[in-house]
């Protein structure tokens, strides 16, 4: 049947409900999928705050919210609503980038008006296998995982390196958190947290880090934190130290906090979420790898695996896949990291990009 004027030749729905990490490494895949089939209309299904970080989205890219953690969200109601939504866009296909019950009862749903599901990969057997230490084997990066559920589905899909940043092909990002950075200052990204407690860096090592950060000379840090808890831990850093900021303090969007991310220089940050908001706007992150490690699929799209710190002498890690499991010692030392060595490894790679940069 041949289709209207201006009407998409197809729909496909996208589902990454959670976490706020995982939807964002949707981005580096999905935005050139949608520029690569521009007679596709994609809709993705997130949370609704998560579907605000979803900037300078391609025409064809419809953002819908959902409440997952609703009480009243049982496998029936997502059953109804998944009829509902294909009453409204009319799928030809789905591309379940979560694979949980939930993303299931949507996806049997549809399968069974006709609709063609295709479902994300979590390579469990591998997984295991890397966390009882029966394997090395580095387990898929997801941003490649989310990749081989379009190309499932037959539609084009461009180079994995296509994307560059979030910010590329919109306006330069103001906001009143990111002031005007001086020629000669350095900005300096610090998230220490994790919705993992076994993936925090000590406090009394974040604090030795800032203060050493901070005493140099032009280095400015921004630190960075969400909830009341983590505001409460910053706090004192950010009233007692000279060019220290936290805003944790201040209430702010991802357009605020992705306009201070694309003028720093640098960040440091945990296996978490914040590493992968730095992956968007281009940010290189020096990741500190505690109880996981890289080979379990998460290094932020188009990090650099040399800026990596970790302990590779304890053959206890990983010992999870996401941290979510208690240290079985009890005691966490795959984060007993020296933070002189990070604030070295900032100062080196930051000097580096700017001599690199003066000397081109």
């Amino acid at each position: 049947m041949a289709t209207k004027a201006n009407e998409p030749s197809r729909t496909v729905l996208v589902i990454r409900f959670t976490a706020l990490g995982d939807v964002a490494m949707v981005i580096p895949v999905l935005y050139p999928v949608c520029r690569a089939n521009p007679d596709t209309r994609f809709v993705m299904l997130t949370q609704e705050w998560s579907a605000t970080m979803m900037i300078n989205a391609p025409e064809n890219l419809v953002l819908r919210g959902i409440n997952v953690r609703d009480k009243h969200m049982s496998i029936w109601a997502m059953w109804g609503f998944a009829a509902r939504l294909n009453d409204e866009f009319h799928f030809d296909a789905v591309a379940d980038l979560h694979g949980v019950w939930r993303s299931w009862a949507i996806d049997l749903r549809l399968k069974l008006s006709g609709v063609k599901v295709a479902q994300v990969n979590k390579w469990r057997k591998a997984r295991r296998q890397l966390v009882s230490g029966r394997s090395k084997e580095a387990v898929p990066n997801t941003v490649t995982r989310y990749r081989a559920v379009f190309a499932e589905l037959g539609l084009t899909l461009p180079p994995a390196d296509e994307f560059t940043t979030i910010i590329d092909d919109g306006p330069e990002l103001s906001s009143m958190l990111a002031p005007e950075k001086g020629v000669d200052e350095r900005w300096i990204a610090v998230s220490p947290f994790s919705s993992h407690p076994t993936k925090v860096y000590p406090f009394e090592r974040v604090a030795a880090m800032v203060v050493a950060l901070a005493s140099r000379p032009n280095y400015h840090v921004f630190l960075f934190g969400g909830g009341k808890q983590e505001k409460i831990t910053l706090r004192p850093l950010g009233k007692n130290l000279d060019r220290v900021v936290s805003l944790a303090e201040i209430r702010h969007g991802f357009e605020d906090e992705f306009a201070v991310l694309s003028r720093c220089d640098a960040m440091v940050s945990m296996d978490s979420a914040n590493m992968h908001l730095a992956s968007l706007v281009g940010l290189p992150v020096i990741g500190i790898w505690g109880p996981t490690t890289p080979a379990c699929g998460f290094m932020g799209y188009n990090q650099d695996i040399n800026n990596v710190v970790e302990r590779k002498d304890l053959s206890c890690r990983p010992c999870s896949i996401y941290g979510e499991r208690k240290c079985r010692y009890g005691d966490t030392h795959c984060l007993d990291i020296d933070p002189e060595e990070i604030v070295e490894r900032v100062v080196n790679l930051v000097e580096g990009r700017r001599n690199s940069t003066v000397e081109k």
